[in-house]
């Protein structure tokens, strides 16, 4: 039974110590930290800075953690795991007053295998790299970098050339100083002056004083060794907060802010009597100018009236010769619109006259014409009725005169008969036949044979004496 017991515990015990040299068989690294590795057996330092599980023979190394990035703040409320709080930095100015200055200091670690040895070699942990050379530095540069403004200037603008100064001092070497009486310039208001025109201005005013100042070697800079570039440790950041001076200079920068308010209102006080005595002046002025621009407002007034009258005497005396001028030439323009109708009326009538004297000339021709027309129609029916006179005239000398009579008779009744168609006439009874009978007309056709024979007989009477007329 106490066998088994026994057993049981050291198996226990086994297990425990397997599981302690297990544990102690590796180890690993996270990011954002830089790891000092110290190898016994292999008798060797390696720095591990990348995120990684690294394997190890139990019990033969040391190993130091590192944090990358570090800050040191002093008296702000800047918080976080990664800061080492401390009270605000006390500085001393050139003029002998203090101030408290809070502030906060970002550092980096290097990843060069080097440096980080040298660190370690020097510091052995991170609490002693932060306590004796960060916290430290930081400290000692701002105190000696105060030292090289007075207080008065430092509280009246001079914080972002004492911020500038501590970074450049950090990153590039602390400088070397030296203490000496210079001259500075401080800014104040002129003196009080009622003919003073620059009393209310700023003005420059030479101070001697005892100041610490950097050392300078051919315009440049002498530095002291810089212990953060030793070490490849990199500023990142620098941020000062409000500074608390002490009572001694806060009573000396208020007092002389009373005094500088008093001074204004002095000067505010000359300035607003010398500028009523100006507006005053100005008043006067004003209503002087007003006056003679009154009198001078009349004067253009009236000149502008007589100018207004001339100008309308003027005008009207145009209006009358344009209107004057304007009835010449609408008379001389309807006098000649008079002519040029005339003119026109006797074109007319001359075109009349002449297209008459066309058609009276072109009647004559024609009527001209008609003339020897008719002369030649006259001629020509002349020419034929004598040719059918001698037609004739031998028809009638080549026929007996019975046959003749014959002939007549018939194309007499054929022209009287159908017109005589259905009339009777009755003939006086006295009138005879002149056939030689001395027998009376018995029926029409004596009578009309008669009257035809009658009307024969007188045209050839009346023949025959134009023949012997003619011959």
């Amino acid at each position: 039974m106490l066998f088994n017991i026994v057993n049981k515990l050291f198996g226990v015990i086994m297990l425990v110590l397997l599981a302690f040299l297990l544990m102690n068989s590796f180890f690993i690294t996270k990011s954002g930290y830089i790891y000092h590795e110290q190898d016994l057996i292999m008798e060797r330092v390696l720095i591990h800075s990348e995120p990684k599980i690294h394997f190890r023979i139990p019990f033969s190394f040391y190993l130091t953690r590192y944090t990358k990035a570090w800050t040191v703040s002093f008296g702000t409320a800047y918080g976080g795991d990664q800061v080492r709080r401390k009270s605000s930095i006390r500085v001393s100015f050139a003029d002998t007053y203090t101030a408290d200055i809070p502030a906060t200091f970002r550092y980096k670690l290097s990843d060069d295998e080097t440096k980080m040895k040298m660190i370690h070699d020097d510091f052995r942990t991170f609490g002693d790299l932060v306590d004796s050379l960060l916290i430290k530095i930081s400290r000692d540069v701002a105190v000696n970098t105060a030292t090289q403004y007075t207080g008065e200037e430092f509280f009246q603008g001079g914080l972002n050339q004492f911020k500038a100064a501590l970074i450049d001092q950090l990153k590039n070497g602390i400088y070397e100083t030296k203490r000496e009486q210079i001259s500075i310039d401080q800014t104040g208001l002129a003196p009080v002056s009622i003919d003073q025109e620059e009393s209310t201005q700023l003005q420059t005013v030479k101070t001697l004083v005892w100041k610490t100042i950097p050392v300078m070697v051919d315009g440049k800079l002498v530095r002291l060794e810089n212990p953060l570039d030793k070490y490849g440790i990199d500023v990142i950041q620098v941020s000062i907060g409000e500074p608390r001076e002490e009572q001694q200079l806060q009573n000396l920068l208020s007092e002389k802010k009373r005094l500088v308010g008093d001074r204004i209102k002095a000067v505010q006080s000359q300035e607003t009597a010398r500028e009523q005595a100006k507006t005053a002046q100005l008043r006067v002025e004003i209503e002087r100018t007003e006056a003679i621009q009154l009198a001078l407002k009349e004067k253009d007034l009236a000149i502008i009236a007589k100018q207004r009258e001339v100008e309308v005497a003027m005008k009207q005396k145009d209006k009358e010769v344009v209107e004057y001028n304007k009835a010449k030439q609408l008379a001389e323009i309807g006098k000649s619109k008079e002519l040029e109708i005339a003119q026109a009326e006797k074109n007319i009538e001359q075109a009349i006259k002449d297209k008459e004297l066309i058609i009276a000339q072109a009647g004559r021709k024609i009527q001209k014409a008609n003339f020897e027309a008719a002369q030649y129609e006259a001629k020509a029916i002349r020419e034929k009725g004598l040719a059918e006179a001698e037609v004739l005239k031998a028809k009638y000398e080549a026929l007996i005169p019975e046959i003749y009579l014959a002939e007549m008779q018939k194309e007499i009744a054929a022209i009287i008969y159908p017109n005589l168609k259905g009339i009777n006439v009755t003939m006086p009874h006295n009138i005879v036949s002149l056939n030689g009978s001395g027998a009376k007309l018995q029926t029409n056709l004596d009578v009309l044979s008669s009257f035809a024979t009658i009307g024969v007989m007188d045209r050839l009477e009346q023949k025959s004496l134009r023949s012997i007329k003619d011959e």
